[in-house]
């Protein structure tokens, strides 16, 4: 159904190091994601901190790519954005031409998500916060707001990038939210968010 749409919409997914960018496309994307992710191996060790990240033996070097068709005309693409500091450099070029963003966040790990937050407010994309469940502590989401200094506009929501539903749900609060911020503007008009397939 994509291949005739007409009206490209793209989303980047941001975050630090780990916090389940390449999940959250892999759980979403309606084709099969493309991702450039590489085996970790012990040439990073003195790299990357993988101290509060158990498991992880596969890291992004480029970004990761997914698509959702939202309806005949529309279709969302997604960028997963690596987390490393190392790739940071990439991140300017995949927010240009973004509509918005999602910054994941591991609340194990909330200051790993400061740098995505102020990339996308020096560049005036809108975006969403999302925290991603890894089953540790609880914080609310005003210690979150708080520790993230959010904007009280910015939504903030809970998900799990695992599931397709939670996901989903993350989409759609961003496009709601675009859409709030550009009413009127018949540039940025999307169509319903509520039509997710």
């Amino acid at each position: 159904m994509g291949a005739s749409a007409d009206n490209g919409l793209k989303i980047v997914v941001v975050g630090g190091f780990g916090v389940g960018k390449t999940t959250m496309v892999r759980s979403v994307s309606e084709i099969r994601p493309l991702n450039t992710e590489e085996t970790m191996t012990s040439a990073g060790e003195t790299v990357d901190d993988i101290s509060e990240i158990r498991g992880k033996t596969a890291t992004t070097v480029a970004f990761d790519f997914g698509r959702i068709t939202l309806d005949a005309r529309n279709v969302l693409y997604l960028f997963g954005a690596p987390g490393q500091e190392r790739f940071w450099f990439l991140w300017d070029r995949l927010f240009s031409g973004t509509l918005g963003a999602v910054v994941l966040v591991d609340t194990r790990r909330i200051g790993d998500s400061w740098y995505a937050i102020d990339r996308l407010e020096r560049h005036g994309t809108p975006f969403v916060v999302a925290c991603n469940d890894f089953g540790g502590p609880h914080h609310s989401h005003e210690e979150v707001r708080e520790a993230l200094d959010l904007d009280p506009q910015v939504p903030l929501i809970d998900c799990d990038a695992r599931s397709r539903e939670s996901s989903r749900q993350v989409l759609i609060t961003l496009v709601e939210y675009v859409q709030s911020r550009y009413a009127g503007q018949t540039a940025h008009t999307v169509t319903s968010p509520r039509e997710f397939a």
